[in-house]
């Protein structure tokens, strides 16, 4: 029994320590607590779309990625990269897109092999849809790195604020006890306590975040070279028929 009320004391006293401070705050500290208090619900909102964009964004490269290897011929899923809204579909379309430049098509029908220069050209134009993707994929990111390094000092210059508040008010009221400082300086340790419940947070989610878009970025590098790789082949295979039908 005694253990079950020692474990529900420290929320409650925690929830009744924060309001207090909170009320002995001045309107600076008040502010501040407000401010971190915002930029802690934006954070939390912004990892968990980032959370679910990175994911779904994953899947479906996978699964476009999956629908490739088992299409013989690699121009052959334009529609399905228009559907797909994907970032390696995006790839995909841009490589399609600089290929229809090339004016492949032969007058009998069907198309030409690209060339070397060819290959090259469409790989450059497949690693800058890469990195267009990545930009896409980092919106937004920023405001949580900026929530790790600027909180912190945010909840520092109010810790500062408010215990010189508390120091003024010590000298003014001429007597040096507990009563008189402490409402002070617990309304300014608590622009510092707010902070570091908005930095660490950020901290984890912005780790996380950034692995997941190293993990999509290796994953569409990786595609680039499979593309490229399977024109190669198809360029060779028409060298060899070439050569087969001179023999």
């Amino acid at each position: 029994m005694f253990s079950s009320v020692f474990l529900s004391i420290p929320p409650i006293l925690a929830s009744n320590s924060i309001v207090y401070a909170f009320k002995e705050s001045d309107v600076v500290g008040q502010a501040i607590c407000v401010i971190l208090f915002i930029a802690s619900v934006v954070v939390w909102f912004i990892m968990g779309e980032k959370a679910c964009s990175l994911n779904a964004a994953m899947k479906k490269s996978q699964a476009f990625l999956k629908a490739f290897r088992e299409k013989r011929n690699p121009l052959g899923l334009k529609d399905k990269a228009q559907e797909s809204n994907s970032p390696a579909a995006a790839v995909y379309l841009a490589a399609c897109e600089r290929i229809e430049s090339f004016h492949l098509e032969l007058p009998g029908g069907g198309r030409r092999a690209m060339n070397d220069d060819e290959l090259k050209v469409m790989r450059s134009a497949m690693n800058q849809a890469v990195e267009d993707q990545i930009v896409i994929l980092a919106k937004r990111t920023m405001i949580l790195a900026t929530a790790v390094s600027g909180s912190p000092y945010l909840g520092l210059f109010g810790t500062v604020w408010g215990i010189t508040v508390a120091f003024t008010k010590l000298a003014q009221a001429g007597k040096a006890d507990v009563q008189t400082l402490a409402p002070g300086v617990s309304g300014a340790l608590l622009t510092t306590v707010i902070a570091l419940l908005v930095a660490l947070p950020s901290m984890v989610g912005s780790n996380f975040i950034a692995s997941s878009i190293n993990d999509i970025t290796v994953h569409l590098d990786n595609f680039v070279e499979e593309v490229y790789a399977k024109f190669k082949i198809e360029q060779l295979d028409s060298y060899r028929a070439a050569a087969g039908d001179q023999e």
